[in-house]
């Protein structure tokens, strides 16, 4: 049985360059999996990738935590973090299948809150590895802007929200 999983990493300060210089690398190494969702979060400036999201398809919790660590920009320390949750997908469907247009997107997490609307791309709820507990929710979603994104979360509790684009080869 496969397992989709959330795995977010944060950029290490400065790793900019380092990131660029792997882009090949990292998009070679990605082509072997199969994704939900997956894109680079983004600085103030729209640009500027400050981390990664993927949601991922993986055969187990060991396999997800290989996942990032055999990852090309993780290996060469354009990471400074990682989380990885279990992700019980709530829409049903890819990134790819939205139906939405082009626009501005956000990851949006917190610890409680269901985003609801027509921007809602992806939804699940974060569970710990081995099946654990929940620990809230990760959606992606399309919305004029970061404040925009956090009002599309009914009953929201401790939002992050992050600027976001789909990822892959471009």
């Amino acid at each position: 049985m496969r397992v989709l999983y959330f795995v977010y990493t944060a950029d290490r300060p400065g790793s900019s360059a380092l990131r660029e210089e792997l882009v090949e690398a990292h998009w070679a190494y990605m082509d072997g999996f199969e994704f939900h969702a997956r894109g680079p979060t983004l600085g103030d400036d729209g640009e500027t990738a400050t981390g990664s999201l993927h949601i991922v398809d993986r055969p187990s919790d060991g396999a997800a935590r290989a996942f990032v660590t055999e990852e090309p920009n993780w290996r060469a320390g354009v990471y400074a973090a990682m989380q990885i949750f279990r992700f019980e997908d709530l829409v049903g469907r890819t990134m790819w299948e939205f139906p939405g247009p082009e626009g501005d997107r956000f990851l949006v997490t917190g610890a409680a809150g269901e985003p609801v609307g027509d921007g809602v791309i992806v939804h699940g709820r974060l569970r710990g590895l081995d099946d654990g507990p929940v620990h809230g929710f990760a959606a992606c979603v399309q919305a004029p802007d970061a404040e925009a994104a956090a009002r599309t979360v009914r009953d929201g509790r401790d939002l992050t929200v992050r600027p976001w684009r789909f990822g892959g080869r471009r």
